[in-house]
């Protein structure tokens, strides 16, 4: 005797199969849903990280000059005779509540790339009138720090930020007195020198203290 049940109903045995065949379709499309929802092909590339701001932050900021930092490895050490610097001051005359901002720019001269410790270790900044030095921006200076840069040929780089100087006398014994003596103005020349790298500029700035 047949233990083989067939279906039944007041339909046809043959609907009955097709029914079963589509919810048996329905429930495989479901599950390839699911998995494809946790499992995605080539996920891996699509997700591809974006560089955080730290990642793409320029490697200039640390030093002053606005230029690549870090060297190139096959770029040899700029010649100082090939090197040109300039001291730079934002204005030529200053009135009384004017404070005089400082800054430098350097220029390779030569024919082919070189590299430059331009970071703040290297960098002086003078202010003379006459004889007399009045203020060295060495003197009190906090965290220096060396930076080498790619100078291009024929390139100047300026300093990013610009020094501000209060207009008082400068020395190490005085970094910590917060109403130093001011220099004497009304008309008084003064010039500005630096140096960066170990060169110094060619010819000192003139500004005028009013």
């Amino acid at each position: 005797m047949s233990t083989t049940k067939h279906p039944v109903g007041p339909q046809a045995s043959s609907v009955y199969r097709r029914r079963r065949l589509v919810v048996g379709l329905g429930v495989l499309a479901v599950l390839a849903i699911i998995l494809l929802i946790f499992f995605r092909p080539g996920g891996g590339d699509d997700q591809a990280v974006a560089p955080s701001p730290a990642a793409t932050a320029d490697p200039a900021a640390a030093a002053d000059p606005a230029a690549p930092a870090g060297g190139d490895p096959a770029t040899t050490a700029c010649d100082p005779a090939t090197v040109q610097v300039e001291a730079i001051t934002d204005q030529g005359s200053y009135d009384p509540d004017d404070d005089p901002e400082l800054s430098l720019s350097v220029t390779n001269t030569g024919t082919t790339p070189c590299d430059l410790n331009a970071g703040t270790s290297t960098q002086v900044f003078t202010i003379t009138s006459g004889a007399d030095v009045y203020w060295t921006s060495t003197d009190c200076q906090s965290d220096p720090a060396d930076a080498t840069v790619t100078l291009e040929p024929n390139v100047a780089v300026s300093t990013k930020t610009p020094l501000t100087w209060d207009r008082t006398r400068s020395s190490p014994e005085t970094c910590e007195i917060t109403d130093r003596e001011a220099v004497p103005a009304e008309g008084a020349s003064y010039y500005l020198t630096v140096s960066v790298g170990g060169v110094e500029s060619a010819s000192p700035t003139q500004f005028l203290l009013n």
